[in-house]
Formats: structure tokens, sequence, C-alpha cells
């Protein structure tokens, strides 16, 4: 965050700098005015790029393996350009090719998962993946892993069929 900081700073300084260029060669005919507002503008254009761009780069630094099963796009008042285009604020990828297999029940997967949000550090989370039964539940000692394809017990939640976490666990194990 520091460094984002640091560079927004300079973003301002090249629009300052910029500004007071044209300034110069329209033998100052452009109001003063006009500095700080390159200034500001190259500042939120900053900001506008590399929150923009935030998702697209952290996606691409995933090794292989891993695939982003769900996005969170969010829209706020303070950026409007967001109501137009929704802005990428988290993300949930998933280490497929880590997926370990259950040895009594072959439809059971545990996987781990990866919290991304801008800002913050990422988060890992152990999920154990039902295939046959359309279900997930959080990884613990005393987690019962049920034979063939039932879950009665309330740690299991119910999945659509067309989930993605369920979709890529399961169709990259069969």
């Amino acid at each position: 965050m520091l460094w984002e900081l640091i560079a927004t700073v300079c973003a301002g300084l090249a629009g300052a700098g910029i500004a007071l260029f044209i300034r110069k060669l329209t033998l100052k005919k452009v109001p003063k005015w006009f500095v700080p507002t390159l200034a500001g503008l190259g500042m939120i254009g900053f900001q506008i790029q590399s929150e923009y761009s935030w998702y697209s780069h952290q996606a691409s630094l995933l090794p292989s393996g891993v695939v982003v099963v769900k996005t969170v796009e969010e829209t706020a008042p303070w950026r409007p350009w967001s109501f137009f285009y929704p802005q990428t604020t988290r993300f949930i990828a998933a280490d497929i090719s880590n997926a370990a297999q259950n040895k009594v029940n072959q439809d059971v997967y545990l996987v781990d998962l990866y919290f991304f949000e801008r800002r913050l550090t990422a988060k890992r989370v152990t999920q154990v993946i039902h295939c046959s039964a359309n279900a997930r539940a959080n990884f613990t000692s005393h987690l019962n892993i049920p034979p063939g394809n039932t879950t009665s017990s309330k740690e299991w939640h119910p999945l659509p069929s067309n989930d993605p976490l369920l979709t890529a666990i399961c169709a990259q194990k069969t």
C-alpha cells in the first residue's frame, strides 16, 4: 500500500509537470488552476487504473493448477464510474491441482481455497467437497466423511450442481 501511495503522488507530480510544460509552451496563457487540476486528475486516473487492473494482475500471478472459482464485483457512490463498469474487489481461487481424493469415499476431495481481497492479505481455507452429493464442508479433525453420496450431518452445506467450485473440482478429478 505504501508503494501505491508513492505511485499516486508521482502520478500527481507528473500531471503537474505536464501542466507546467503546457503553461510554458502557451506563454502562461493557460490559467494557474490548470496545474493542480491536472495533478489531481493524474492521481485519480492512476487510482482508477490501479483498482481496475488489480484483479487481472492478481489472477495472472496464480500458479498453474489454481483457478478462480468466484469473483465479486462492487459499485460505490464515491466511485461513480463503477456504476457503469463494476470493479472486481474480491475473488476466490481453488488449488485444483493439489486437491486430495479421499481414500474411503472416492467422490470426496480436500481442497484449499484462497480468498483474495483488494488491499488485504490472502487467506487460505481448507474445504471438503463431496462431488456426488453436491455439498461442501469446512475441514476439521472431527468431520465425518459419509459413505456413498449422502451428507446427513449439519457440517455439510449443499451446493447447486452448477457451482463453479464443484464444477472445477469434480470435472478435473473424474
